[in-house]
């Protein structure tokens, strides 16, 4: 009887997916609620090959850079933050971060610098803008993805300015595109209870808005697994589709898992989400944002094997090489810190995908 009642849920909107309509809220609940895992990946996949989607897995070359790592802000889900007093606190000057990055080009190659931060009290928007001028006039064909809207925002605090006029100041200094971040789950409950000092999801809203209208593409994530319902995961899906649908700006879309190690829920005894529940939202994110044309399956935070059976759930990108990430590592990611670009085209392949290499843009460089 279980089996009927979930061909029942999902039967009509596999029909809705087959004519090209748009899932609202209860079809997310209902697909969130779904435990007919394979049922799942298997309505996804069509969805994405209903929008014109085929075999294609899509990665990049990039380096991971974190310019400082000292945080107003005390997250509680976050295991990277440190106040400028603790021990292991860090801010690298501009010079050291464009000597460091020129020497991993010539070793890797990279198309992409991925660089995120601590919302860091003691610098100011020359400091940040300073590092991405120097890095575009020492590697002027590498893509700058940086500085979350969180960040944005706190710049704009400390320069007592718009976000548009800080975003300005960027964009004239190489910055080339927005990471995701920061965006957390946009619930003021939950953003309540796990980040009280972070800004409200309306600014985050701002940010990225801003961006759009001025020309500067953008991605967007969603971080699950710790106190919000699914009603709130599926609210904060729909809300970022409204927005693609005003802007188009969104690039690519990363539903993230919270890793609790170092975190202080992980004393309260909170534990990694299952592999079922990564795939879960990889297919209902990819259902519900038919707007957004990539959905990640980040293999860092997935780990290859699922990373694999995530791009028949719907996801057609697994991010890239990846080099130094520290993030999730502070987080309790036991998946590495890089991989390089045969042993991604092999686990590609070996997931029966097509792989591409792309630039940030999603322009294609090389198919295997």
């Amino acid at each position: 009887m279980a089996v009927l009642d979930t061909l029942d849920v999902l039967a009509p909107i596999r029909e809705k997916v087959e004519a090209g309509e748009r899932l609202d809220f209860e079809d997310g609940l209902a697909l969130m609620e779904s435990d007919d895992l394979l049922a799942l990946g298997e309505v996804a996949d069509l969805a994405r090959r209903v929008r014109g989607g085929g075999d294609e897995v899509y990665f990049v070359q990039n380096l991971y850079l974190n310019q400082t790592n000292v945080c107003r802000v005390k997250c509680k889900f976050c295991a990277f933050a440190k106040t400028q007093k603790q021990e292991d606190a860090y801010t690298i000057s501009a010079d050291e971060l464009v000597e460091d990055a020129v020497a991993q080009q010539a070793i890797t190659g990279f198309t992409e610098i991925h660089c995120v931060n601590g919302e860091n009290p003691h610098v100011d928007l020359e400091f940040y803008a300073d590092v991405l001028r120097k890095l575009k006039a020492a590697m002027p064909d590498v893509h700058l993805k940086f500085y979350t809207a969180s960040e944005i925002h706190h710049m704009s605090k400390l320069e007592g300015c718009t976000h548009g006029e800080v975003l300005r100041v960027l964009k004239e200094a190489g910055l080339g595109s927005l990471p995701g971040g920061g965006a957390e789950i946009f619930a003021a409950r939950v953003r309540q209870l796990i980040a009280p000092g972070k800004e409200p999801a309306e600014e985050w809203f701002d940010v990225h808005n801003t961006a759009h209208a001025m020309g500067i593409p953008t991605h967007c994530t969603l971080l699950y697994g710790h106190v919000e319902t699914y009603e709130e995961r599926v609210d904060h899906l729909l809300r970022l589709r409204a927005q693609q649908d005003a802007t188009g700006g969104f690039l690519a879309f990363i539903p993230l898992a919270f890793h609790p190690e170092n975190t202080v829920f992980q004393r309260r005894g909170f534990r990694f989400t299952t592999g079922a529940d990564d795939l879960k939202m990889i297919a209902v994110s990819s259902l519900l944002l038919d707007n957004i044309p990539n959905v990640k399956a980040y293999w860092i935070m997935l780990g290859l094997s699922m990373a694999q059976l995530a791009v028949h759930f719907g996801a057609n990108d697994v991010q890239g090489t990846v080099v130094r990430e520290e993030i999730f590592q502070a987080a309790g990611a036991t998946s590495g810190t890089e991989q390089k670009v045969p042993e991604l085209v092999r686990f590609i392949q070996e997931a029966g995908r097509t792989p591409v290499q792309r630039d940030t843009l999603y322009n294609e460089l090389r198919r295997w």
